[in-house]
């Protein structure tokens, strides 16, 4: 049974920073590729970043580049996404996901176990 439980999301003032974590019960966490997407009110999930299993390699969107950081520790089956220069618009519930395999996934479709979500809200 996969397991994905999110937390770390919370209130912050624009420019701020917010560190978000997804804790992973999974026998093999390190065979599976990860990725962080997220859900604003009326709009469609929107994919933010992707780590390979080891963590070498990594890939964002290009409205978080430059200031949000995918990170995993598969000695403690964790993946967080350090959050800085938060902007209004990041206000989103933010969702970690697995896939049973390698890479750096983009979609949706290709992971297939997702987190409960934790809300970020980015004041102005």
């Amino acid at each position: 049974q996969v397991q994905l439980v999110e937390s770390g999301g919370g209130l912050v003032q624009a420019g701020g920073s917010l560190r978000l974590s997804c804790a992973v019960s999974a026998r093999t966490f390190s065979d599976y590729a990860m990725g962080w997407f997220r859900r604003s009110p009326g709009k469609e999930r929107e994919y933010v970043a992707a780590i390979s299993w080891n963590g070498g390699n990594t890939h964002y969107a290009d409205s978080v580049k430059d200031r949000f950081t995918i990170s995993r520790d598969n000695a403690k089956n964790t993946v967080c996404l350090q959050m800085n220069s938060l902007k209004p618009e990041d206000t989103a519930a933010y969702y970690c996901a697995l896939a049973r395999g390698d890479g750096l996934l983009v979609a949706a479709y290709q992971y297939d176990y997702w987190g409960q979500g934790t809300q970020v809200t980015v004041s102005s």
